[in-house]
């Protein structure tokens, strides 16, 4: 588990593209965070540490945003809907864990929970001291 603080959206989206050298195809994100956290400005980070050029927005009403890199798909879900395993099924999420080039990020993944039974990285994002702060827990494996 490592800690960080960043002190603007800038920063954060820095520190995720940061993370994003270290991430491979399969693997899962589980965000946690209230609403207005940064859990999409840290998705913006993902794609662009990627290299993905595509501009990222929230999935709220989407439920998924596809974002097509060179090596990797950048799969964003929005689970603040979901409320149970109908609910998530037809989000066509399982579907996605066997992309062989996914990698995934979930945002309101506390209410998949019961899905995510599997290795996965948790982001967790927090409202530091300061007005733009950010608390940013990252547990997962040996990389974090």
């Amino acid at each position: 588990m490592t800690t960080y603080h960043t002190h603007s959206p800038q920063e954060t989206e820095t520190l995720a593209a940061t993370v994003a050298q270290r991430l491979r195809a399969g693997d899962v994100i589980a965000y946690r965070g209230t609403l207005g956290a940064g859990k999409t400005c840290f998705t913006r980070g993902l794609a662009a540490g990627l290299g993905i050029k595509s501009a990222v927005s929230s999935p709220t009403f989407a439920l998924v945003h596809e974002y097509r890199g060179e090596s990797l798909t950048l799969y964003h879900f929005d689970m603040y809907r979901i409320e149970g395993e109908d609910d998530l099924y037809s989000t066509g999420f399982y579907d996605y864990l066997s992309d062989p080039r996914a990698l995934l990020a979930i945002e309101w993944s506390e209410n998949i929970d019961f899905a995510l039974d599997f290795p996965h990285i948790t982001v967790e994002i927090a409202p530091g001291a300061e007005e733009d702060e950010r608390v940013i827990t990252i547990k997962g494996d040996g990389r974090f």
